[in-house]
């Protein structure tokens, strides 16, 4: 049984690897997912093609999706709904949810369409530290 068979009861990050900002995303959340809720992987991965294939997620690296029991979620909505499932404090900025979706997302869009200028990129996708192997899906 792969990982991804595994990790169903998790919800599943979908990310652009190389990708500075991204990848501090996924630290951010690390670091806060106190119930171990979330597995990631990068979308230039095999795990992360199939899963967008499978998904029919579009091929697009400027956003994260976030795959929650069976759903996939991209932009704002992704965004906001990690946020929730981190638990307080964080968990206050799904309030933002009244904000309507076209606005986050022009919002979201933005950043996405500068964040290698802004904050840069990365030849290749980085290996996970030993200790957080475990949240990645192989």
């Amino acid at each position: 049984m792969d990982t991804v068979a595994q990790d169903q009861k998790n919800a599943i990050i979908l990310f652009d690897g190389v990708c500075n900002l991204c990848n501090a995303s996924v630290r951010f959340v690390i670091s806060r997912d106190r119930g171990d809720r979330f597995r990631f992987a990068p979308l230039q991965s095999e795990v992360g093609r199939r899963l967008a294939g499978d998904y029919a997620l579009p091929d697009d690296l400027r956003t994260f999706f976030l795959i929650d029991d069976e759903q996939s979620y991209e932009k704002s909505a992704a965004w906001l709904r990690v946020m929730r499932r981190l638990g307080w404090p964080w968990s206050a900025l799904y309030l933002l949810v009244i904000v309507p979706r076209p606005v986050r997302d022009w919002i979201y869009d933005f950043v996405g369409r500068n964040r290698y200028k802004w904050f840069g990129k990365l030849d290749q996708c980085p290996v996970p530290a030993p200790d957080r192997q475990q949240k990645f899906l192989s």
